[in-house]
């Protein structure tokens, strides 16, 4: 049993608040965490929205949630009942007890069809992504980690051919029924898959919606669509780029990842880690490897962007708090990274108070351009949690 950096935080809210949200991808142990939140002296129920016996008990929501008002209820796959947020609203504002309900979903609200409530005010949202390096256990590499992805079931199988069976199934069942379900729409299973692979062989690219609509001989706005559903259910991230108080022509179309590595390397059928540096994709499955990495631990209230030029210079990530760039990000695979031109243009156009060369296991030292090299784990581990003094 793994503990996740965020149970305690989300500990800390339940105990302030009378409802929380977990939401992140399928199988990402989002119930396992509920399960061991503490709530003394309160009974704890549990409701599986996939469950029928437990839909059937929900067929008078609201009387029936007035029956445990002095209990933890956890409600899960909560986007699969869009209507019990409007009635989750009045029973909270009957009793603001602290830690009343714990509500799980794999997709955003944001999308879900019927939400027009969000309970504003009301609850305490969190996103828990798959596991990231800072909570690898002793015996896994951080190279293993990168290879098989952060799914716990994948991470922790007995080798890699059971990592890959889990992932082939898990991506399947995706296609197949589960982004469907998750939104309440009707999905061709053939189109999202196919997408699914062409993102996954553009990872780290620029996205142009035109391009992958001739390819899949859909309309550019069924492009949007699909991604948007690959995106609220945390498959896939779509990075914006930078432009505020610009002088330069600048690119303005997002990047996009597929944010668990290992789903990422399944969807381009490579088979061990010793082929992925073989791999064209190698370079940019290593930078979303890493985006992912500091998205997990980034202090709260910083933003991630990139920026590249119309000319060519490019900063894999940009940190930003409110309007102000504080750390530029250049990311390399090679642990005795050559700076490049462009990082260094783009440094003096936005002058940060940071500059960084994350590598894979590089020693931490300063170059003649007042940059710093540095390995993820000790950019994690004591840089990024300093980027606020």
């Amino acid at each position: 049993m793994l503990k996740r950096n965020l149970q305690s935080e989300i500990q800390r809210k339940l105990n302030k608040s009378p409802a929380i949200a977990i939401l992140g991808p399928r199988q990402v142990g989002k119930t396992t965490l509920a399960k061991q939140l503490q709530m003394p002296n309160r009974e704890i129920v549990y409701l599986d929205m996939e469950n029928p016996v437990d839909q059937a008990k929900l067929q008078d929501s609201y009387t029936y949630l007035t029956g445990f008002e002095n209990s933890t209820v956890i409600i899960d796959e909560i986007q699969l009942i869009p209507m019990l947020f409007s009635v989750l609203r009045p029973l909270i504002d009957a009793k603001r007890t602290p830690g009343r309900f714990i509500l799980l979903g794999s997709a955003s609200p944001l999308l879900v069809k019927g939400v027009s409530e969000t309970l504003a005010g009301r609850i305490a949202y969190n996103e828990l992504t798959p596991i990231g390096i800072t909570e690898l256990p002793e015996n896994i590499h951080y190279k293993g980690h990168w290879f098989r992805g952060g799914f716990p079931e994948a991470l922790l199988a007995t080798s890699d051919e059971d990592a890959k069976e889990w992932l082939d199934d898990f991506i399947r069942s995706y296609v197949e029924r589960d982004l469907a379900l998750l939104f309440g729409v009707n999905l061709s299973a053939v189109i999202l898959r196919n997408f699914w692979s062409m993102l996954a062989h553009s990872n780290g690219n620029l996205l142009n919606f035109e391009v992958f609509a001739r390819s899949l001989g859909v309309s550019a706005t069924t492009v949007v669509k699909y991604l948007d559903f690959l995106e609220g259910g945390y498959m896939v991230r779509r990075l914006q780029p930078w432009f505020v108080n610009a002088k330069k022509r600048l690119v303005k179309s997002p990047k996009t990842y597929i944010r668990d590595t290992g789903i990422l390397h399944r969807l381009l059928n490579i088979p061990s880690l010793d082929d992925i540096f073989g791999h064209p994709v190698a370079g940019g499955s290593w930078e979303g490897y890493v985006i992912e990495q500091i998205y997990m631990c980034k202090p709260n209230y910083t933003e991630l962007f990139f920026y590249r030029t119309q000319a060519g210079a490019e900063c894999d990530l940009i940190l930003v708090q409110g309007v102000t760039p504080v750390a530029c990000i250049e990311i390399k695979l090679s642990n005795s990274p050559v700076v490049s031109k462009g990082f260094v243009s783009c440094v003096q156009d936005l002058n940060p108070k940071y500059k960084f060369i994350i590598t894979p296991q590089s020693d931490t030292y300063d170059t003649v351009n007042g940059m710093t090299v540095i390995s993820l784990k000790d950019f994690l581990g004591n840089r990024l949690s300093h980027l606020n003094s």
